[in-house]
């Protein structure tokens, strides 16, 4: 191949994408338009498509003539650009400038692909276009916001991004105990989990919005998802759909020690698959049996929410429960200071009422060396099911009896089944 022809094969897949580019955000703006200014339309495919193809094309004339050629274009698009906008806004009324501003994207897109970074132009190119296209979402959704949404939105972003990564990871005092991360770490994660179920109900609804909310709060933690759902009681008159969040949440649990043990002990399945598999079971069966119950109940609507639940953003409870926690960690390290390496089972219970992940990482690193197999299951079983009554005397003190008596029978039949299938495959 000639060094021409070599020279223009490096060029087309940016010129390419540069120009799809172009066209697919026109696309965009055309139909957008279509009934807002039918009559005319200030930038449309073609002029988008050649928009994106005269970015691609400044950085080829950069190359050959200088990089000033590149200001050039630059300045020229941004002076049409500008001209454009303030004859349709006199002409129209309309000072909107998102067609505008999606101009010089799509320059800028152009520019990216003909720069070589022609995975990341196209990428973003699909999100301008999918941006743009949900106008009338975005809109609705954002003029439905009410002042406490908003404040309450941008008081988790704040402890979140801004808060979270200036605290250092590291313990101090006794036991060293106490590690500012991690402490921070567990408040946002309650709050957070909090604000998820307020925006799951506001969505979907009150039922559909409680169990998405346990699936995606069971899968972070089900002891803080615990915490969240045991306090709405006080506001929605929903029990069984509230206790069956609680069990989902619960249930997902068990999989996840599951996990964590088949990564660091793989051998460990064979004790902990059945009795595991066995008591989330149980969960998931007293979770479909409220959840129908609560079907058969209350049928789905679309509620307001009541005035309990008006505040998305509850970081009193979060500091609250979190200190409890502090309490336990404190407690366990001061059990495990007395009792010793001998007291498996006694530093797995109290280990597993505050931290299940923390026991269960601990006796799945030794299993099979200095601990047996068995022990180590063991041991990661009472884990589980401490932390399982743990969290069914939490959701019952704090949303009372109506929450208690409906999970206790479906946590106790899970515990049973699965300490039986411990013993049987002991023996």
């Amino acid at each position: 191949m000639s060094p021409e022809l070599e020279v223009l094969d490096s060029y087309v897949p940016g010129l390419a994408i540069a120009l799809a580019v172009g066209l697919l955000i026109g696309a965009e703006r055309e139909w957008s338009q279509r009934f807002e200014k039918a009559e005319r339309v200030m930038a449309g495919i073609r002029t988008f498509g050649l928009l994106g193809l005269l970015g691609a094309v400044a950085v080829l004339l950069s190359e050959t003539v200088g990089a000033y050629a590149w200001a050039v274009m630059l300045v020229a698009v941004s002076l049409l650009v500008v001209a454009g906008y303030i004859a349709e806004a006199r002409a129209t009324g309309d000072w909107g400038m998102t067609t505008e501003v999606a101009m010089l994207v799509t320059f800028g897109l152009g520019v990216m692909a003909a720069s070589g970074q022609i995975a990341m132009a196209a990428g973003l190119g699909v999100l301008v276009a999918g941006l743009l296209s949900l106008k009338r979402i975005l809109h609705t959704q954002v003029h439905r916001l009410t002042p406490q949404e908003v404040s309450g939105a941008l008081k988790l972003l704040f402890i979140s991004v801004v808060m979270l990564p200036l605290l250092p990871n590291q313990a101090f005092g006794p036991y060293s105990v106490l590690n500012p991360y991690v402490i921070w770490w567990m408040v946002v994660a309650i709050t957070g989990l909090g604000f998820v179920a307020y925006v799951s109900m506001r969505m979907a609804g009150q039922r559909s919005g409680i169990l998405l909310t346990a699936v995606l709060g069971g899968l972070v933690s089900s002891t803080a998802m615990t915490l969240t759902l045991a306090r709405l009681s006080k506001a929605l008159p929903r029990p069984n759909t509230l206790s069956a969040g609680l069990l989902l949440s619960s249930a997902l649990m068990f999989p996840r020690v599951l996990a964590v043990s088949a990564v660091v002990a793989p051998a460990l399945l064979s004790v902990l698959t059945w009795p595991l598999a066995l008591a989330m079971g149980c969960y998931l069966a007293g979770a479909a049996w409220l959840a129908l119950v609560g079907v058969k109940g209350a049928p789905e609507v679309n509620e307001p929410l009541d005035s309990g639940l008006q505040n998305p953003f509850q970081i009193g409870q979060a500091l609250r429960f979190t200190l409890v926690l502090v309490l336990i960690m404190f407690a366990v390290e001061v059990a495990r200071t007395y009792f010793g390496d001998a007291g498996v089972w006694v530093m797995a219970a109290i280990s597993g009422a505050a931290d299940v992940d923390a026991i269960n990482l601990s006796l799945s690193r030794i299993a099979g060396d200095e601990l047996s197999l068995q022990l180590a299951g063991q041991g990661i079983l009472i884990a589980a099911l401490s932390n399982s009554l743990f969290k069914l005397a939490l959701s019952w003190t704090i949303g009372g009896n109506a929450i208690g008596w409906r999970t206790l029978p479906f946590v106790l039949a899970g515990m049973v089944v699965a300490i039986l299938s411990m013993v049987w495959l002991a023996s």
